[in-house]
């Protein structure tokens, strides 16, 4: 009996250890097209979300905080070569305060790029979507809004753009 005893205790033990797993892993994991955002535009009154998406265009979604000097530094690396990306929808998001975000973009005079979409998350949705460490976090995604990788910290443009190439 007290095999027996042992034996369904152990099995409840893996198998509560083993459901846990997968609870753990981040919801971009799980859901690999595009988030469900709800983004703050810079009229203050209008919310970018999912659908506003270009159609059969690829997608990089780079999260990032004003006072970053990594994102500021990936920020200019990404203008300097702004005509390579002339297909590729950018979606650049914060959570920091709604005039930091104005004044990072007014400063990378961002609006004046029509692929170029910055918005303020104010809801916290995405670094909890993505379980995101660190600054700049670039998330990939293919013309049919599928996840094809992240990365977090910086990344040269020429490995940005070899993401869209696979």
């Amino acid at each position: 009996m007290k095999k027996i005893l042992f034996l369904f205790c152990s099995f409840l033990v893996i198998h509560t250890g083993y459901s846990q797993t997968d609870s753990n892993q981040p919801p971009y994991k799980k859901f690999t097209s595009f988030p469900p955002v709800k983004l703050l535009l810079p009229d203050s009154s209008t919310y970018f979300t999912k659908n506003d998406l270009q159609k059969k265009s690829p997608v990089m979604l780079m999260l990032f905080n004003p006072q970053c000097e990594h994102c500021r530094q990936a920020t200019e690396d990404l203008l300097k070569n702004i005509d390579k990306f002339k297909d590729i929808q950018i979606i650049m998001s914060t959570s920091m305060l709604f005039d930091s975000m104005m004044t990072f973009r007014e400063k990378y005079q961002l609006a004046q790029f029509e692929n170029i979409v910055v918005a303020q998350d104010p809801n916290f949705f995405l670094p909890t979507y993505f379980m995101i460490n660190s600054l700049p976090f670039l998330a990939f995604y293919d013309k049919k809004k599928e996840l094809i990788e992240v990365f977090e910290g910086s990344l040269p443009v020429k490995k940005i753009l070899a993401k869209f190439d696979k």
